[in-house]
């Protein structure tokens, strides 16, 4: 099984930031275009790009959409995006318009019955983002976290028909202190679906301890705060898992 190199591009007032352990109070911008900063990753050789419209996450509706699509229009990769996708509308919005792949996060969690729908109608677009602080789902943009163990509910969507699930552990992210594989491992094994890691990735050794377990089922890493604080380049992690 292939293992995909995911870079991030984390919306915010359309500019490219990152949170620390999504804590919209520490924010670092690293550019003022998400095209440029998604154009650059693809020159070197990023199949897909990771995008999060962190306002539209906050705020429940779509904000940051113009930028996704101008990267889904004029360059040759692939695009996963989340935040702000909250009706069947913003689903199809996404993609009717070339999207690869929507993300639901909190929806999953306050609203698992119409997921599930979605799951039927639109399949292995869907993706569902569990977000976990001490192994419990965490919901709209990291703000509240709920009572219900991200494995369960892994379980139960998976059994709906999710194939993909991008799990953040949120004690790692923008740490660069390494992913929390066990979390990720037990996730695939749970689940029986494709997880991609999110969170912590802070060296080309992390992406090597991961894509060796890639036989549980993880089968991507999505790389952020590593990249844009030059610890290596999409170019070199893209070469250590092919």
């Amino acid at each position: 099984m292939s293992f995909m190199i995911y870079p991030a591009i984390d919306m915010r007032d359309g500019k490219c930031v990152r949170l620390t352990q999504g804590d919209y109070n520490q924010e670092t911008i690293y550019g003022d275009s998400p095209f440029d900063m998604a154009k650059q990753f693809v020159d070197e050789g990023a199949e897909w790009i990771h995008m999060v419209d962190l306002d539209g996450a906050k705020d429940g509706k779509r904000i940051n959409d113009e930028y996704v699509l101008r990267v889904v229009n004029e360059l040759p990769a692939k695009v996963q995006v989340g935040g702000g996708i909250r009706t069947e509308e913003d689903v199809v919005h996404y993609l009717n318009q070339g999207v690869d792949r929507v993300i639901i996060g909190s929806l999953a969690v306050t609203n698992p019955e119409l997921v599930k729908e979605w799951l039927a109608k639109y399949g292995d677009r869907i993706a569902i983002g569990l977000d976990a602080k001490d192994g419990y789902v965490a919901t709209h943009g990291w703000i509240e976290t709920s009572t219900l163990r991200a494995v369960d509910l892994g379980k139960e969507l998976a059994d709906a028909g999710a194939k993909t699930f991008i799990f953040t552990d949120i004690a790692t992210d923008g740490m660069l202190t390494g992913p929390n594989v066990d979390a990720v491992i037990e996730l695939a094994e749970a689940t029986g679906a494709e997880i991609i890691a999110s969170g912590g990735v802070s060296s080309l050794e992390d992406l090597r301890i991961l894509q060796a377990v890639s036989g549980s089922g993880v089968t991507g890493a999505i790389v952020g705060k590593a990249i844009y604080t030059n610890k290596f380049t999409v170019k070199e992690a893209v070469e250590e898992v092919s």
